[in-house]
């Protein structure tokens, strides 16, 4: 069985901080670009963070630029979105995706979890 599930959402103040995991099941995350996505009520879904399956290289959205850190652990096949310093802006579904690095027809999609950021 296939599963992609994140977790870590929940409510937190302007300035606070919430670690997210993406955990995954029935596949190995060695061969696969991971990236975190976000989606707030009417508005399209956009693209926050990503990292490789090598070396690990990073790529963030400007806005979270300095305040989230996206990471992997292969060998627990888990992928972490660590975010300080929230803002409401950043009120969203988060959501973890895994794109195979070689076959781009190859990807999943995680269920999401909600982060609320609100004083």
């Amino acid at each position: 069985q296939l599963q992609l599930v994140e977790s870590g959402g929940g409510l937190v103040q302007p300035g606070g901080s919430l670690r997210l995991s993406c955990a995954a099941s029935g596949f190995t995350l060695d061969y696969y670009v991971i990236a975190w996505f976000r989606q707030a009520p009417g508005k399209e879904r956009e693209g926050v963070s990503c990292i490789s399956n090598r070396d690990g290289i990073t790529n963030y959205k400007d806005s979270v630029k300095g305040r989230f850190t996206i990471s992997r652990d292969n060998a627990k096949n888990t992928v972490y979105l660590q975010m300080n310093s929230l803002k409401p802006e950043d009120t969203a579904v988060y959501y973890c995706n895994v794109r195979h690095r070689l076959v781009a027809s190859v990807a999943y999609w995680g269920r999401g979890t909600q982060v609320t950021v609100s004083s």
